[in-house]
């Protein structure tokens, strides 16, 4: 019996490239959201962990000011990185974005309690939500055109709306993770994961 051979499709390789290209260009999106609704779940360990103050709220407030000066860099990353991403390209830019994105992101994951390093901590937290900040400020703009430009004939509107979409399954996998280690951990050991600050409020 004769084989038939099956030959590839030609738009294959285009649609996969394509798919790759939505996944870098909204992955920023996806850790601003991500780390936004994460650290509103977890301010008051985070709180602990990397301020010292005398009483509970004001190291709260500490904490919320910090994250509202990363949203002050928002105005200042719109104006710096749109004008780069105009000279060097729409996919170049959003590569360091994303890159200035995740520098910021990682250093809070993983900048030692206060107990630990002192006044540097806050320090470092403070540094990478004004990372965080100056991203974002070009995320939304710049990825909405980047999808649109990239997108095949009649099919803007869908190219685009991946943009929102990231920020939401960002605040979706936020939720479950929170839910799920309040689920699964105690106060003391979420504490605890947070910066140490268990270990070092038992010492």
């Amino acid at each position: 019996m004769p084989q038939t051979s099956v030959m590839p499709n030609p738009e294959t390789p285009h649609i996969r490239s394509r798919f790759a290209a939505i996944l870098r260009a909204t992955s920023g999106n996806f850790l601003e959201q991500f780390d936004f609704f994460l650290f509103g779940f977890y301010a008051g360990h985070i709180s602990k962990a990397f301020f010292q103050a005398s009483d509970e709220n004001t190291r709260l407030m500490l904490a919320f000011m910090v994250f509202w000066l990363g949203a002050l860099m928002r105005p200042a990353g719109a104006i710096v990185l749109g004008a780069y991403l105009d000279k060097i390209g729409r996919r170049q830019g959003l590569i360091v974005t994303l890159a200035i994105m995740a520098t910021g992101t990682f250093a809070i994951a993983f900048a030692p309690s206060y107990a630990t390093i002192g006044i540097a901590a806050p320090i470092i937290v403070l540094v990478g939500r004004l990372l965080q900040g100056f991203s974002a400020g070009v995320e939304l703009g710049g990825v909405s055109i980047y999808l649109f430009e990239i997108a095949t004939p009649g099919n803007k509107g869908f190219y685009t709306a991946f943009q929102s979409a990231s920020q939401q399954v960002a605040i979706f996998v936020a939720a479950i993770i929170g839910f799920a280690l309040n689920a699964v951990l105690s106060p003391d050991e979420i504490a605890g994961w947070g910066g140490g600050y268990r270990s070092s409020s038992a010492a």
